[in-house]
């Protein structure tokens, strides 16, 4: 049985994450800025979190560590996206992307790691994007703060050495869940037709991905694995195993023309 704090746990990828853990018997601490949304469960604790507070965060996590006595794994997960040209985020926009995806789970993961290590065992799981290798148009600052994301996790993992303790960056691709109805939109008529061709793709590319249940399962083996891969792409064929295979050889040129030419601008 392992103890698991994951955030994000009220839908899409975490919510799947969770619907799997419990019947191996995992006991798992998830949270939400919506606590009355999580599931119920005898070994599921719904733990009320907003990532926009840093203060919370603290509190919450030794609260969640004193009720657990130790996290065997903490999955970051939670994340929110802005559709919009990048020339007009505004500081606030750009700062609360930054602040959700990166510096709250940042300073979670700083503080699984006083723990962890004192223990010399733990695993981290970050979900970050294959938007940090294939940046979405319009998605300026999610694709920036998934990105810092996986380069802070790749520091960790140099840094932290032969600790026994383990991080994995894990990418998913387009993955059929909710996500978009929860995008922050922000349109200018200069860029109105590259906008709605863009969002007609990622739209399409959604609900024609798999669904949250393939990241799930990507989740169980890492935690079941002794030595974790580092990083792990999940998604469909192409996106998961095809693009990132590509992409890595052509110049950056080529690389944005394959990018405007799939989504259609």
């Amino acid at each position: 049985m392992k103890r698991i704090f994951l955030t994000g746990a009220s839908s899409g990828i975490g919510l799947a994450t969770v619907q799997a853990l419990l019947p191996r018997g995992d006991e798992v601490w998830g949270s939400s800025r919506n606590p009355a949304s999580l599931p119920r469960h005898e070994r599921f604790h719904p733990v009320a979190l907003d990532l926009h507070n840093d203060r919370e965060i603290e509190e919450t996590f030794a609260k969640a560590v004193t009720e657990a006595g130790h996290f065997d794994v903490v999955i970051n997960n939670a994340g929110s996206g802005h559709f919009g040209p990048a020339e007009l985020l505004s500081p606030e926009e750009t700062a609360n992307q930054f602040q959700v995806v990166f510096f709250a789970h940042v300073r979670l993961m700083q503080l699984a790691l006083a723990e962890m290590r004192r223990r010399g065992d733990g695993l981290i799981i970050n979900v970050t994007s294959l938007a940090s290798l294939l940046p979405v148009p319009f998605m300026g600052a999610y694709n920036a703060a998934k990105s810092a994301m996986a380069s802070f996790t790749m520091s960790l993992q140099i840094e932290l050495g032969n600790t026994g303790v383990h991080i994995v960056d894990l990418q998913p691709g387009d993955i059929r869940t909710n996500f978009n109805d929860a995008v922050h939109w922000n349109i200018d008529t200069g860029y109105k037709e590259r906008v709605a061709k863009t969002w007609t793709a990622v739209d399409k590319n959604m609900k024609e991905a798999p669904g949250p249940e393939v990241v799930a399962r990507a989740i169980l083996r890492v935690i079941d694995h002794k030595n974790p891969p580092m990083r792990i792409i999940v998604g469909d064929l192409f996106q998961a195993k095809i693009a990132p295979f590509i992409f890595r050889f052509l110049p950056q040129r080529t690389r944005i023309w394959g990018l405007k030419k799939y989504y259609g601008i």
